[in-house]
Parts: structure tokens; C-alpha cells; sequence
């Protein structure tokens, strides 16, 4: 009989793309997840991945096999999720997406006060509302709402997508260019500084140069980092800029350790939103969340 946990790695990796994603996913080894599908591969008789240096990209029948076998596991797993908790009647256990920068910035320093267990999930937001339809999510932090009737949405707050530098950048420079009001003036000047980028996530910077400049940035950031909560970090230090949600760097603007430059000529801003789906067992506890988070921001 195949071991069920090659089929929990399989699906790992087809879902995030690496051995590394699917070891940190399932909270084991990258030898132990190679080992695993090494092992499940022998047994079906042909290549379920074609590896290359940065991925893991399904084969035509790594894609048939996947089909096949999502809808069972998924359901297994929800099986074995339910009954975990119905056994754990005094300490009911929630699943919470949300993206990284969020839980820096809100949940973590609550974590360890809670009266329950949870499981904090990362990932994108399409990623997350299936997730939280089909189950494994209880609840989400997304400014995205999507389309199933199933879920539910609860705005708590919104985020304000920002221009922000450090103490080092000539403000007055970009007062007076802002002042002028010729956008041409602007981008050149912006375009002449240092900037800061997410390897995962380059929407801010779009949304708000299409917004105020009527098309995409024509330029990569200098510093790519590996989340928007280093790149607060990093212009501390005096030097750069880049397009933040204002939340994220609020405590550092009034502490004068980075500026708030420009908010743009329109603002961007997004929305957040509560989502659960309307059958949810454990309104308690998402309400205790919730009521965190509207503390905090």
C-alpha cells in the first residue's frame, strides 16, 4: 500500500513549486520530502516533476495524477483535521491566512495569549480564499474579496499605499517638484534615487506608478529584500525609497526614523477584510482574533 504521506508531499511540492516550499509546508526535511517522492515515482513507474535549478514543474502526468488524486486527499485531510479537533474540546485549534508582513506587524506579539491553538498560514491571496472555502482556512486577513457565495467578508480597516524614504532623502527637493505639478519632473527625479524591492511581491509599486503616471515602472528597485518589514528596516538607516502600505511603517514615521513623502495625486488605498465562511464552528475564536486586530490597527 503507498505510504499516504507521499501522496501529503506530492502535493506539496505541486502546490509550491520547490522541495524547500513543500519541506516547510509539511514541516519536514528536503531530504524527507526527495525521499518521498523518489519513492512514490518508482512506485507509479514514471517522472511526476521535471526538475530544473529553480522549480519543480509537473509533467503531463504529474498533472493527470495530481488531478486525480486532490479531490480524496483533500478530503482526508479535512477528515483528519475535524476529528483532531472534536477530540480537543477544550483547546480548539484555528487555521489563519494572512500575509507575512501583517502578522509581524499585529498577531505575533499576541500569539502566546491565546485561550486556543493556532496554525498561521502565509501565502497569496487566491491561494487563501480557496483554502479558506474548501476548509482549511477558518480565517483570513485579504484586501482581496472573491466571488463564492460561501464566504464571507467583514471590512475592519484599510492600508494606504505610500511613497516613503529615509532621513537622507531631499524632501524639500520633492516638495518643490511636487508643487510644479509636472509629473514628467517627478518621475525623473524619482527615478534618479535608490529604491527598495520584495523578491515575491512588485503590486504596490504598479498599481501606485499606473495610478500617478499613467503606466508601469520602467525600472527594477536597486535592493531587492526579502519582505516589506525589511524594507522599513533598511531605510532606517537614511537611504532610499519605496511604495509601502502605511500601517507598516507608522511607528517609524512618528518616530522620525523614515519619512512619509508623497501619498500620491489620487490615493491608493485598499480595503481589508475578515473573511470566513458563513458555516463556521468556531466563531468564538475568530472573534477573539478579530478583535485583536482591530485593536491594533
Amino acid at each position: 500500500m503507498v505510504n499516504l504521506e507521499w501522496y501529503r508531499t506530492f502535493k506539496a511540492i505541486y502546490t509550491t513549486g520547490t522541495l524547500t516550499g513543500a519541506a516547510e509546508t509539511l514541516f519536514i526535511s528536503q531530504p524527507g520530502v526527495s525521499l518521498h517522492l523518489s519513492s512514490l515515482e518508482s512506485y507509479v513507474g514514471y517522472k511526476l516533476f521535471d526538475r530544473t535549478a529553480r522549480k519543480m514543474i509537473p509533467t503531463e502526468r504529474g498533472k493527470v495524477f495530481y488531478n486525480f488524486i486532490i479531490e480524496p486527499l483533500t478530503k482526508l485531510e479535512e477528515a483528519e483535521k475535524n476529528f483532531q479537533k472534536s477530540t480537543e474540546k477544550q483547546t480548539p485549534t484555528i487555521s489563519v491566512g494572512m500575509c507575512f508582513e501583517t502578522f509581524q506587524i499585529t498577531l505575533e506579539q499576541y500569539i502566546s495569549t491565546l485561550p486556543f491553538n493556532v496554525i498561521i498560514q502565509f501565502g497569496q491571496y487566491p491561494e487563501m480564499l480557496e483554502n479558506l472555502e474548501k476548509g482549511i482556512l477558518d480565517l483570513i486577513i485579504t484586501p482581496q474579496k472573491g466571488s463564492s457565495g460561501n464566504i464571507e467578508y467583514e471590512a475592519f480597516s484599510s492600508e494606504t499605499i505610500v511613497l516613503v524614504g529615509g532621513n537622507e532623502i531631499d524632501h524639500e527637493k520633492l516638495d518643490a517638484i511636487l508643487s510644479e505639478n509636472e509629473p514628467d519632473s517627478l518621475e525623473s527625479w524619482l527615478k534618479q534615487q535608490k529604491w527598495y524591492g520584495t523578491t515575491g511581491d512588485m503590486e504596490h509599486l504598479r498599481r501606485f506608478w499606473q495610478l500617478n503616471f499613467n503606466k508601469y515602472p520602467d525600472f527594477r528597485p536597486n535592493y531587492i529584500v526579502p519582505n516589506l518589514n525589511s524594507i522599513v528596516r533598511c531605510l532606517t538607516s537614511g537611504v532610499g525609497l519605496a511604495i509601502i502600505p502605511d500601517f507598516l511603517c507608522k511607528k517609524e514615521v512618528e518616530n522620525g526614523q523614515i519619512k512619509l513623502l508623497w501619498e500620491g495625486k489620487t490615493k491608493l488605498i485598499n480595503t481589508l477584510h475578515f473573511g470566513t465562511r458563513k458555516k463556521n464552528m468556531y466563531n468564538e475564536e475568530t472573534d477573539v482574533i478579530k478583535k485583536l486586530f482591530r485593536e491594533v490597527m
